[in-house]
């Protein structure tokens, strides 16, 4: 059982979450860099296709905004208070890492747009049942959701040229 200051498990709890984020991220990336530099450029892409570079800068701020979310409501209930929510919140980064296994490591762009439709709609489950604990802790999972309904449009586009 944890003895210390209330502010030093904040913080504790806070670490843990960023971790956990950073991993999927770490984990995410070790899948992809196999196939970004090879298979990844040989597709064709829509006009609205990013640069490469914008990728990794917005997936890491979007990384640390659902930490922050997940910590913000696990402060305000722990993980048996908010069990519902905790659920959804450990769905949407599991089917976040999987895009990375299906579409970068399995290289099978249907699947993956099959994959991320589900992975929208586990943030937006996630987001409804943050906002019924912490509105704030919801309003950091929406720049989330706004980027994978992007990354949907894409992954549609680039089944449908590929």
């Amino acid at each position: 059982m944890y003895t210390g200051t209330p502010r030093t498990r904040e913080l504790l709890g806070l670490a843990a979450f960023i971790a956990l984020c950073l991993g999927v991220s770490a984990l995410g990336g070790w899948v992809t860099a196999g196939s970004v530099g090879n298979w990844y450029p040989t597709l064709n892409k829509p006009a609205f296709n990013p640069p490469d570079w914008v990728f990794a800068p917005v997936w890491t701020l979007l990384y640390l905004m659902i930490a922050i979310a997940g910590w913000r409501v696990w402060r305000r209930r722990g993980l048996a208070g908010a069990r519902g929510a905790m659920s959804a919140y450990a769905l949407q980064l599991a089917l976040n890492l999987g895009w990375s296994f299906v579409f970068f490591g399995g290289r099978m762009i249907g699947v993956a747009l099959a994959e991320i439709v589900l992975l929208l709609a586990a943030i937006l489950l996630n987001a409804v049942l943050f906002w019924r604990i912490e509105r704030a802790a919801a309003l950091l999972l929406v720049p989330y959701a706004a980027w994978v309904g992007f990354a949907v449009a894409l992954n549609a586009a680039l089944w449908r040229l590929n």
